[in-house]
Protein backbone atom coordinates (compact mmCIF):
# COMPACT_ATOMS: atom_id res chain seq x y z
CA UNK A 1 0.00 0.00 0.00
CA UNK A 2 2.69 2.23 0.69
CA UNK A 3 4.63 1.42 -3.00
CA UNK A 4 0.72 2.73 -4.27
CA UNK A 5 0.96 5.91 -2.18
CA UNK A 6 4.19 6.60 -3.51
CA UNK A 7 3.46 6.37 -7.01
CA UNK A 8 0.24 8.36 -6.61
CA UNK A 9 2.29 11.40 -5.22
CA UNK A 10 4.83 11.63 -7.64
CA UNK A 11 2.00 11.28 -10.64
CA UNK A 12 1.52 15.09 -12.57
CA UNK A 13 -1.89 16.55 -11.87
CA UNK A 14 -2.54 16.82 -15.31
CA UNK A 15 -2.74 13.15 -16.96
CA UNK A 16 -0.02 12.50 -19.56
CA UNK A 17 -1.49 8.94 -20.78
CA UNK A 18 -4.76 9.05 -22.59
CA UNK A 19 -5.61 5.51 -24.65
CA UNK A 20 -2.05 4.12 -24.83
CA UNK A 21 -1.38 1.35 -22.55
CA UNK A 22 -0.17 2.39 -18.68
CA UNK A 23 2.79 0.76 -17.35
CA UNK A 24 2.99 -1.15 -14.35
CA UNK A 25 5.36 2.12 -12.95
CA UNK A 26 2.82 4.11 -12.89
CA UNK A 27 0.18 2.08 -11.80
CA UNK A 28 -2.03 3.56 -8.51
CA UNK A 29 -4.62 4.34 -6.34
CA UNK A 30 -6.72 2.07 -4.01
CA UNK A 31 -9.99 0.28 -4.31
CA UNK A 32 -11.18 2.85 -2.25
CA UNK A 33 -11.33 5.32 -5.33
CA UNK A 34 -13.28 2.95 -6.93
CA UNK A 35 -15.90 2.72 -4.45
CA UNK A 36 -16.22 6.24 -4.00
CA UNK A 37 -16.41 7.59 -7.55
CA UNK A 38 -19.34 5.38 -8.22
CA UNK A 39 -20.79 6.62 -5.54
CA UNK A 40 -20.70 9.84 -5.87
CA UNK A 41 -21.80 9.34 -9.63
CA UNK A 42 -24.75 8.02 -8.59
CA UNK A 43 -25.83 9.92 -5.81
CA UNK A 44 -27.18 12.75 -8.38
CA UNK A 45 -30.46 14.58 -9.86
CA UNK A 46 -30.52 12.72 -12.90
CA UNK A 47 -30.87 9.39 -10.92
CA UNK A 48 -33.28 10.32 -8.83
CA UNK A 49 -35.56 11.65 -11.07
CA UNK A 50 -34.68 7.95 -12.92
CA UNK A 51 -36.33 6.12 -10.17
CA UNK A 52 -39.14 8.96 -9.56
CA UNK A 53 -40.36 7.41 -13.14
CA UNK A 54 -41.65 4.01 -11.80
CA UNK A 55 -43.68 5.68 -10.16
CA UNK A 56 -44.75 8.48 -12.21
CA UNK A 57 -45.26 5.99 -14.98
CA UNK A 58 -48.17 3.94 -12.98
CA UNK A 59 -46.31 1.54 -10.20
CA UNK A 60 -46.83 1.62 -6.20
CA UNK A 61 -43.75 2.42 -3.86
CA UNK A 62 -43.85 -1.02 -2.26
CA UNK A 63 -43.07 -2.71 -5.77
CA UNK A 64 -40.95 0.21 -7.73
CA UNK A 65 -38.34 -0.31 -4.52
CA UNK A 66 -38.01 -3.59 -5.22
CA UNK A 67 -38.05 -4.02 -8.85
CA UNK A 68 -34.95 -1.20 -8.96
CA UNK A 69 -32.84 -3.07 -6.50
CA UNK A 70 -33.56 -5.96 -8.94
CA UNK A 71 -32.45 -3.94 -12.08
CA UNK A 72 -29.58 -2.37 -9.87
CA UNK A 73 -28.12 -5.67 -8.72
CA UNK A 74 -28.23 -7.31 -12.55
CA UNK A 75 -27.05 -4.66 -14.37
CA UNK A 76 -24.55 -3.49 -11.55
CA UNK A 77 -22.79 -6.63 -12.79
CA UNK A 78 -22.49 -6.36 -15.69
CA UNK A 79 -21.11 -2.89 -15.17
CA UNK A 80 -18.69 -4.46 -12.26
CA UNK A 81 -17.64 -7.29 -14.84
CA UNK A 82 -16.18 -4.21 -17.15
CA UNK A 83 -14.43 -2.66 -14.42
CA UNK A 84 -12.14 -6.06 -13.73
CA UNK A 85 -11.19 -5.49 -17.09
CA UNK A 86 -9.14 -2.44 -16.55
CA UNK A 87 -6.23 -3.32 -13.89
CA UNK A 88 -5.53 -6.46 -16.04
CA UNK A 89 -5.52 -4.58 -19.24
CA UNK A 90 -3.96 -1.40 -18.41
CA UNK A 91 -6.29 0.03 -21.17
CA UNK A 92 -9.20 2.05 -21.38
CA UNK A 93 -12.78 0.04 -21.99
CA UNK A 94 -13.29 0.57 -25.89
CA UNK A 95 -9.97 -0.32 -26.82
CA UNK A 96 -10.70 -3.76 -26.00
CA UNK A 97 -13.27 -3.81 -28.41
CA UNK A 98 -11.07 -4.48 -30.82
CA UNK A 99 -10.74 -8.04 -30.26
CA UNK A 100 -14.06 -8.99 -31.12
CA UNK A 101 -14.69 -6.79 -33.97
CA UNK A 102 -10.95 -6.29 -35.43
CA UNK A 103 -8.88 -2.93 -35.32
CA UNK A 104 -11.11 -0.75 -37.85
CA UNK A 105 -14.38 -2.66 -36.87
CA UNK A 106 -14.61 -1.09 -33.67
CA UNK A 107 -15.45 1.82 -34.67
CA UNK A 108 -18.86 0.65 -35.22
CA UNK A 109 -20.30 0.17 -31.43
CA UNK A 110 -17.83 3.45 -30.71
CA UNK A 111 -19.50 5.77 -32.62
CA UNK A 112 -22.81 5.03 -31.22
CA UNK A 113 -21.45 4.96 -27.89
CA UNK A 114 -20.27 8.78 -28.39
CA UNK A 115 -23.41 9.85 -29.70
CA UNK A 116 -24.97 8.49 -26.34
CA UNK A 117 -23.12 10.24 -24.14
CA UNK A 118 -22.61 13.33 -25.87
CA UNK A 119 -26.51 13.24 -24.80
CA UNK A 120 -26.44 12.14 -21.42
CA UNK A 121 -23.47 15.37 -20.93
CA UNK A 122 -26.14 17.51 -22.40
CA UNK A 123 -29.04 16.83 -20.33
CA UNK A 124 -27.06 16.32 -17.13
CA UNK A 125 -25.93 20.09 -18.25
CA UNK A 126 -29.38 21.53 -18.27
CA UNK A 127 -30.40 20.02 -14.82
CA UNK A 128 -26.57 21.59 -13.28
CA UNK A 129 -27.43 24.54 -15.50
CA UNK A 130 -30.82 25.32 -13.66
CA UNK A 131 -29.07 24.42 -10.50
CA UNK A 132 -26.35 27.16 -11.25
CA UNK A 133 -28.62 29.85 -11.93
CA UNK A 134 -31.16 29.39 -9.02
CA UNK A 135 -27.12 29.16 -6.76
CA UNK A 136 -25.87 32.28 -8.26
CA UNK A 137 -29.27 33.81 -9.50
CA UNK A 138 -28.64 34.61 -13.08
CA UNK A 139 -29.99 32.86 -16.16
CA UNK A 140 -30.38 28.96 -16.98
CA UNK A 141 -27.74 29.68 -19.86
CA UNK A 142 -25.18 31.51 -17.54
CA UNK A 143 -25.68 28.50 -15.54
CA UNK A 144 -25.26 25.89 -18.07
CA UNK A 145 -21.99 27.74 -19.54
CA UNK A 146 -20.31 27.83 -16.06
CA UNK A 147 -21.22 24.30 -15.92
CA UNK A 148 -19.16 23.72 -19.13
CA UNK A 149 -16.54 25.36 -18.41
CA UNK A 150 -15.70 23.56 -14.95
CA UNK A 151 -16.03 19.89 -17.09
CA UNK A 152 -13.64 20.92 -19.96
CA UNK A 153 -11.36 21.52 -16.66
CA UNK A 154 -11.66 18.56 -15.00
CA UNK A 155 -11.32 16.26 -18.36
CA UNK A 156 -8.36 17.80 -19.01
CA UNK A 157 -6.53 17.46 -15.76
CA UNK A 158 -7.64 13.52 -16.29
CA UNK A 159 -7.77 10.79 -14.16
CA UNK A 160 -6.30 11.74 -10.45
CA UNK A 161 -8.16 15.10 -10.21
CA UNK A 162 -11.80 12.99 -11.83
CA UNK A 163 -11.13 10.14 -8.98
CA UNK A 164 -10.30 13.11 -6.13
CA UNK A 165 -14.22 14.87 -7.00
CA UNK A 166 -15.34 11.32 -7.00
CA UNK A 167 -14.42 11.44 -3.79
CA UNK A 168 -15.44 15.01 -2.75
CA UNK A 169 -18.59 14.37 -4.17
CA UNK A 170 -19.66 10.81 -2.29
CA UNK A 171 -18.95 13.11 0.95
CA UNK A 172 -21.17 16.10 -0.57
CA UNK A 173 -23.89 13.74 -1.54
CA UNK A 174 -23.72 11.35 1.78
CA UNK A 175 -24.77 14.15 3.73
CA UNK A 176 -26.87 15.74 1.54
CA UNK A 177 -29.16 12.65 0.86
CA UNK A 178 -29.26 11.92 4.74
CA UNK A 179 -30.67 15.71 4.98
CA UNK A 180 -33.36 15.24 2.50
CA UNK A 181 -34.48 12.11 3.64
CA UNK A 182 -34.83 13.52 7.33
CA UNK A 183 -36.98 15.77 5.65
CA UNK A 184 -39.10 13.33 3.56
CA UNK A 185 -39.43 11.31 6.04
CA UNK A 186 -41.05 14.42 8.64
CA UNK A 187 -43.21 15.27 6.10
CA UNK A 188 -44.26 12.17 4.41
CA UNK A 189 -45.83 9.13 6.12
CA UNK A 190 -43.57 6.73 4.88
CA UNK A 191 -45.59 3.26 6.40
CA UNK A 192 -48.84 4.42 4.13
CA UNK A 193 -47.40 4.53 1.29
CA UNK A 194 -44.98 1.22 1.51
CA UNK A 195 -48.76 -0.30 2.52
CA UNK A 196 -50.14 0.23 -0.59
CA UNK A 197 -49.49 -2.56 -2.85
CA UNK A 198 -50.75 -3.17 -6.38
CA UNK A 199 -48.58 -5.60 -8.14
CA UNK A 200 -48.50 -5.30 -12.21
CA UNK A 201 -46.05 -7.03 -13.97
CA UNK A 202 -45.56 -4.13 -16.05
CA UNK A 203 -45.06 -1.45 -13.42
CA UNK A 204 -42.56 -4.25 -12.11
CA UNK A 205 -40.72 -4.88 -14.98
CA UNK A 206 -40.38 -1.06 -15.90
CA UNK A 207 -38.95 -0.70 -12.20
CA UNK A 208 -36.40 -3.60 -13.16
CA UNK A 209 -35.75 -2.28 -16.66
CA UNK A 210 -34.96 1.93 -15.64
CA UNK A 211 -32.58 0.50 -13.03
CA UNK A 212 -30.47 -1.92 -14.88
CA UNK A 213 -30.70 0.29 -18.05
CA UNK A 214 -28.85 2.86 -15.93
CA UNK A 215 -25.95 0.46 -14.84
CA UNK A 216 -25.50 -0.92 -18.32
CA UNK A 217 -25.02 2.46 -19.33
CA UNK A 218 -21.65 3.01 -17.36
CA UNK A 219 -20.21 -0.21 -18.97
CA UNK A 220 -18.48 1.21 -21.94
CA UNK A 221 -16.22 3.85 -19.77
CA UNK A 222 -15.86 1.41 -16.23
CA UNK A 223 -12.15 0.17 -17.43
CA UNK A 224 -11.34 3.87 -17.52
CA UNK A 225 -11.55 4.43 -14.20
CA UNK A 226 -10.03 0.80 -12.94
CA UNK A 227 -6.70 1.14 -15.53
CA UNK A 228 -4.38 2.62 -13.30
CA UNK A 229 -4.41 0.12 -10.65
CA UNK A 230 -1.73 -2.43 -10.18
CA UNK A 231 -2.13 -5.20 -12.22
CA UNK A 232 -1.78 -7.40 -9.20
CA UNK A 233 -5.22 -6.02 -8.05
CA UNK A 234 -8.15 -8.76 -7.32
CA UNK A 235 -10.25 -9.34 -9.83
CA UNK A 236 -13.19 -9.98 -7.49
CA UNK A 237 -12.37 -7.20 -4.92
CA UNK A 238 -12.32 -4.59 -8.08
CA UNK A 239 -15.73 -6.15 -8.62
CA UNK A 240 -17.05 -5.21 -5.59
CA UNK A 241 -15.72 -2.24 -5.40
CA UNK A 242 -16.68 -0.73 -8.41
CA UNK A 243 -20.26 -2.62 -8.44
CA UNK A 244 -21.03 -1.74 -4.83
CA UNK A 245 -20.54 1.81 -5.09
CA UNK A 246 -22.63 1.86 -8.36
CA UNK A 247 -25.42 -0.24 -7.13
CA UNK A 248 -25.41 1.65 -3.33
CA UNK A 249 -25.72 5.17 -5.16
CA UNK A 250 -27.80 4.68 -7.36
CA UNK A 251 -30.09 2.71 -5.12
CA UNK A 252 -30.42 5.37 -2.37
CA UNK A 253 -31.08 8.03 -4.93
CA UNK A 254 -33.87 6.48 -6.73
CA UNK A 255 -35.11 5.77 -3.43
CA UNK A 256 -35.20 9.62 -2.48
CA UNK A 257 -36.85 9.60 -6.35
CA UNK A 258 -39.60 7.37 -5.14
CA UNK A 259 -41.06 8.57 -1.94
CA UNK A 260 -40.45 12.13 -3.56
CA UNK A 261 -42.79 11.15 -6.63
CA UNK A 262 -44.65 9.17 -4.16
CA UNK A 263 -45.53 12.31 -1.92
CA UNK A 264 -45.89 14.69 -4.37
CA UNK A 265 -49.48 14.89 -5.42
CA UNK A 266 -48.16 15.31 -9.47
CA UNK A 267 -46.12 18.32 -8.61
CA UNK A 268 -42.77 16.43 -9.20
CA UNK A 269 -42.71 15.72 -12.58
CA UNK A 270 -41.31 18.79 -14.73
CA UNK A 271 -40.07 20.25 -11.60
CA UNK A 272 -37.63 18.09 -10.10
CA UNK A 273 -34.89 19.93 -8.99
CA UNK A 274 -36.98 22.45 -7.20
CA UNK A 275 -38.97 20.19 -5.34
CA UNK A 276 -36.24 18.39 -4.39
CA UNK A 277 -34.45 21.47 -3.13
CA UNK A 278 -37.93 22.59 -1.83
CA UNK A 279 -37.81 19.56 0.69
CA UNK A 280 -35.35 21.61 2.98
CA UNK A 281 -37.49 25.08 2.60
CA UNK A 282 -35.29 28.22 1.10
CA UNK A 283 -32.35 30.16 2.20
CA UNK A 284 -28.89 28.84 2.96
CA UNK A 285 -29.84 25.49 2.97
CA UNK A 286 -31.96 25.42 -0.30
CA UNK A 287 -28.26 27.35 -1.59
CA UNK A 288 -26.07 24.41 -0.51
CA UNK A 289 -28.79 21.83 -1.79
CA UNK A 290 -28.22 23.51 -5.30
CA UNK A 291 -24.55 23.31 -4.99
CA UNK A 292 -25.19 19.81 -4.15
CA UNK A 293 -26.70 19.16 -6.97
CA UNK A 294 -24.74 20.96 -9.20
CA UNK A 295 -21.54 19.16 -7.70
CA UNK A 296 -22.95 16.00 -8.23
CA UNK A 297 -23.32 16.44 -11.69
CA UNK A 298 -19.81 17.23 -12.21
CA UNK A 299 -18.84 13.71 -11.62
CA UNK A 300 -20.84 11.98 -13.87
CA UNK A 301 -20.89 14.90 -16.53
CA UNK A 302 -17.40 14.54 -16.65
CA UNK A 303 -17.20 10.89 -16.69
CA UNK A 304 -19.01 10.78 -19.82
CA UNK A 305 -16.91 13.68 -21.37
CA UNK A 306 -14.17 11.56 -20.72
CA UNK A 307 -15.69 8.66 -21.84
CA UNK A 308 -16.26 9.98 -25.11
CA UNK A 309 -12.63 11.37 -25.17
CA UNK A 310 -11.23 8.09 -24.91
CA UNK A 311 -13.92 6.88 -27.90
CA UNK A 312 -13.30 9.75 -29.97
CA UNK A 313 -9.08 8.84 -29.71
CA UNK A 314 -10.04 5.08 -29.97
CA UNK A 315 -11.61 5.62 -33.24
CA UNK A 316 -8.68 8.02 -34.73
CA UNK A 317 -6.35 5.96 -33.56
CA UNK A 318 -7.26 2.61 -35.14
CA UNK A 319 -6.99 4.13 -38.14
CA UNK A 320 -3.69 6.07 -36.91
CA UNK A 321 -1.99 2.95 -35.98
CA UNK A 322 -0.97 3.97 -32.95
CA UNK A 323 -2.12 4.74 -29.53
CA UNK A 324 -0.88 8.04 -28.16
CA UNK A 325 -2.40 11.42 -28.01
CA UNK A 326 -0.89 14.25 -27.38
CA UNK A 327 -1.79 16.83 -24.75
CA UNK A 328 -3.01 19.41 -27.35
CA UNK A 329 -4.58 16.59 -28.93
CA UNK A 330 -6.50 15.74 -26.00
CA UNK A 331 -7.67 19.86 -25.15
CA UNK A 332 -9.05 20.45 -28.61
CA UNK A 333 -10.76 17.06 -28.47
CA UNK A 334 -12.26 17.62 -25.26
CA UNK A 335 -13.23 21.26 -26.25
CA UNK A 336 -15.14 19.84 -29.19
CA UNK A 337 -17.27 17.40 -27.18
CA UNK A 338 -18.24 20.10 -24.11
CA UNK A 339 -18.75 22.31 -26.94
CA UNK A 340 -21.18 20.12 -28.54
CA UNK A 341 -22.77 18.69 -25.76
CA UNK A 342 -23.00 22.00 -24.65
CA UNK A 343 -24.49 23.58 -27.86
CA UNK A 344 -27.38 21.16 -27.57
CA UNK A 345 -28.28 21.58 -24.00
CA UNK A 346 -28.63 25.77 -24.91
CA UNK A 347 -30.91 24.71 -28.08
CA UNK A 348 -32.73 22.24 -26.21
CA UNK A 349 -33.18 23.75 -22.43
CA UNK A 350 -36.79 24.94 -22.82
CA UNK A 351 -37.36 22.86 -26.08
CA UNK A 352 -37.22 19.36 -27.64
CA UNK A 353 -34.49 18.02 -24.92
CA UNK A 354 -37.00 15.59 -23.84
CA UNK A 355 -37.52 14.44 -27.45
CA UNK A 356 -33.45 14.31 -27.58
CA UNK A 357 -33.68 12.47 -24.14
CA UNK A 358 -36.08 9.41 -25.59
CA UNK A 359 -33.44 9.07 -28.58
CA UNK A 360 -29.80 8.83 -26.45
CA UNK A 361 -32.41 6.00 -24.52
CA UNK A 362 -32.87 4.45 -28.33
CA UNK A 363 -28.95 4.48 -28.12
CA UNK A 364 -28.70 1.96 -24.98
CA UNK A 365 -29.69 -0.97 -27.76
CA UNK A 366 -26.82 -0.28 -29.66
CA UNK A 367 -24.46 -1.13 -26.83
CA UNK A 368 -26.03 -4.08 -25.14
CA UNK A 369 -24.71 -6.47 -27.36
CA UNK A 370 -21.80 -4.92 -27.46
CA UNK A 371 -21.41 -5.25 -23.60
CA UNK A 372 -22.70 -8.83 -24.00
CA UNK A 373 -20.14 -9.94 -26.89
CA UNK A 374 -17.35 -8.21 -25.06
CA UNK A 375 -18.04 -9.86 -21.86
CA UNK A 376 -18.63 -13.61 -23.03
CA UNK A 377 -15.63 -12.96 -25.67
CA UNK A 378 -13.03 -12.31 -22.26
CA UNK A 379 -13.99 -13.75 -19.67
CA UNK A 380 -15.25 -17.22 -21.36
CA UNK A 381 -13.38 -17.26 -24.81
CA UNK A 382 -10.40 -15.97 -24.68
CA UNK A 383 -10.44 -15.88 -20.77
CA UNK A 384 -8.37 -12.35 -20.52
CA UNK A 385 -5.89 -13.84 -22.45
CA UNK A 386 -5.32 -10.83 -24.98
CA UNK A 387 -2.46 -9.43 -27.30
CA UNK A 388 -2.21 -6.04 -25.97
CA UNK A 389 0.61 -4.86 -28.42
CA UNK A 390 -1.97 -6.25 -31.62
CA UNK A 391 -4.64 -4.09 -30.61
CA UNK A 392 -3.07 -0.98 -32.14
CA UNK A 393 -1.91 -3.22 -35.63
CA UNK A 394 -4.36 -3.40 -38.29
CA UNK A 395 -2.27 -6.25 -40.02
CA UNK A 396 -2.02 -8.20 -36.99
CA UNK A 397 -3.43 -11.00 -34.45
CA UNK A 398 -6.95 -9.07 -34.70
CA UNK A 399 -6.95 -8.08 -37.99
CA UNK A 400 -8.67 -4.74 -39.40
CA UNK A 401 -12.59 -6.46 -39.39
CA UNK A 402 -13.95 -9.32 -37.36
CA UNK A 403 -16.80 -10.15 -39.43
CA UNK A 404 -17.90 -12.71 -36.39
CA UNK A 405 -18.09 -10.19 -34.06
CA UNK A 406 -19.66 -7.40 -36.09
CA UNK A 407 -22.17 -10.16 -37.71
CA UNK A 408 -23.36 -10.92 -33.94
CA UNK A 409 -23.48 -7.51 -32.62
CA UNK A 410 -25.87 -6.20 -35.84
CA UNK A 411 -28.05 -9.50 -35.05
CA UNK A 412 -28.05 -8.31 -31.32
CA UNK A 413 -28.89 -4.59 -32.39
CA UNK A 414 -31.73 -5.66 -34.81
CA UNK A 415 -33.35 -8.36 -32.17
CA UNK A 416 -33.93 -5.90 -29.62
CA UNK A 417 -35.76 -3.45 -32.45
CA UNK A 418 -39.66 -5.13 -31.74
CA UNK A 419 -38.99 -4.96 -27.74
CA UNK A 420 -37.92 -1.03 -27.68
CA UNK A 421 -39.92 1.47 -25.76
CA UNK A 422 -39.14 5.04 -26.32
CA UNK A 423 -40.91 8.01 -27.39
CA UNK A 424 -38.30 8.24 -30.39
CA UNK A 425 -39.15 4.82 -31.48
CA UNK A 426 -41.61 1.73 -30.07
CA UNK A 427 -41.54 -1.50 -31.41
CA UNK A 428 -44.43 -3.85 -32.67
CA UNK A 429 -44.29 -6.07 -29.71
CA UNK A 430 -44.09 -3.41 -26.96
CA UNK A 431 -48.04 -3.04 -26.41
CA UNK A 432 -48.42 -6.94 -26.34
CA UNK A 433 -45.58 -6.54 -22.83
CA UNK A 434 -47.77 -4.08 -21.35
CA UNK A 435 -45.87 -1.08 -22.79
CA UNK A 436 -42.78 -2.47 -20.92
CA UNK A 437 -38.99 -1.74 -22.64
CA UNK A 438 -37.54 -5.23 -22.41
CA UNK A 439 -34.71 -4.98 -25.09
CA UNK A 440 -31.85 -4.66 -22.64
CA UNK A 441 -32.23 -8.41 -21.74
CA UNK A 442 -33.24 -9.30 -25.38
CA UNK A 443 -29.71 -7.11 -25.92
CA UNK A 444 -27.71 -8.83 -23.49
CA UNK A 445 -28.56 -12.75 -23.51
CA UNK A 446 -29.15 -13.57 -27.25
CA UNK A 447 -25.93 -12.10 -28.85
CA UNK A 448 -24.11 -13.46 -25.38
CA UNK A 449 -25.43 -16.68 -26.41
CA UNK A 450 -25.12 -17.16 -30.08
CA UNK A 451 -21.07 -15.35 -29.70
CA UNK A 452 -20.45 -18.31 -26.98
CA UNK A 453 -21.43 -20.81 -30.12
CA UNK A 454 -20.49 -19.30 -32.73
CA UNK A 455 -16.45 -17.68 -31.19
CA UNK A 456 -15.89 -21.56 -30.05
CA UNK A 457 -15.94 -22.90 -33.18
CA UNK A 458 -14.95 -20.09 -35.46
CA UNK A 459 -12.58 -17.69 -33.24
CA UNK A 460 -9.47 -16.50 -33.88
CA UNK A 461 -5.94 -17.68 -32.27
CA UNK A 462 -5.86 -16.63 -28.76
CA UNK A 463 -2.27 -16.13 -27.33
CA UNK A 464 -1.48 -18.65 -24.58
CA UNK A 465 -1.03 -15.88 -22.32
CA UNK A 466 -1.86 -12.18 -21.85
CA UNK A 467 0.78 -10.41 -23.96
CA UNK A 468 1.62 -6.70 -22.52
CA UNK A 469 4.01 -4.42 -24.18
CA UNK A 470 7.60 -4.45 -23.20
CA UNK A 471 7.68 -1.49 -20.38
CA UNK A 472 10.87 0.57 -21.24
CA UNK A 473 11.73 0.71 -17.66
CA UNK A 474 12.63 -2.99 -17.33
CA UNK A 475 16.20 -4.39 -16.71
CA UNK A 476 15.85 -7.48 -18.11
CA UNK A 477 13.23 -8.38 -20.35
CA UNK A 478 11.62 -11.91 -20.09
CA UNK A 479 11.84 -14.08 -22.90
CA UNK A 480 8.96 -14.87 -24.94
CA UNK A 481 9.35 -17.12 -28.07
CA UNK A 482 6.96 -17.42 -31.41
CA UNK A 483 3.97 -15.00 -31.73
CA UNK A 484 4.49 -13.90 -28.30
CA UNK A 485 7.93 -12.23 -28.90
CA UNK A 486 6.41 -11.05 -32.36
CA UNK A 487 4.05 -9.46 -30.47
CA UNK A 488 5.77 -8.13 -27.99
CA UNK A 489 7.93 -6.19 -30.26
CA UNK A 490 5.22 -4.86 -32.59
Amino acid sequence: MAGNTDRAGNKPLIERRSIDYIPEVERHGRLLSQFTLWLGANLQITAIVTGALAVVLGGDVFWSLIGLLIGQLLGGGVMALHAAQGPKLGLPQMISSRVQFGVYGAAIPIVLVCLMYLGFTATGTVLSGQALGQLFGVSDTIGILIFASVIVLVTVLGYRVIHWIGRVASVIGVIAFVYLFSRLMSQTDVGALLEIRHFSWSSFLLAVSLAASWQIAFGPYVADYSRYLPSKTSSVKTFFAAGAGSVVGAQVAMILGVFAAASANGQFAGHEVAYIVGLSGSGAVAALLYFSIAFGKVTISTLNSYGSFMCIATIISGFRGHLQVSRMQRLVFVLVIVGAATLIALLGQHSFLGAFKSFILFLLAFFTPWSAINLVDYYCITRERYDVPALADPNGRYGRWNLLGISVYVFGVLVQLPFISTKFYTGPLVAALGDVDISWIIGLVLPAALYYVCARKWHGTVPDQLILPVEQSSVVQPKTSGAGRAAAQA
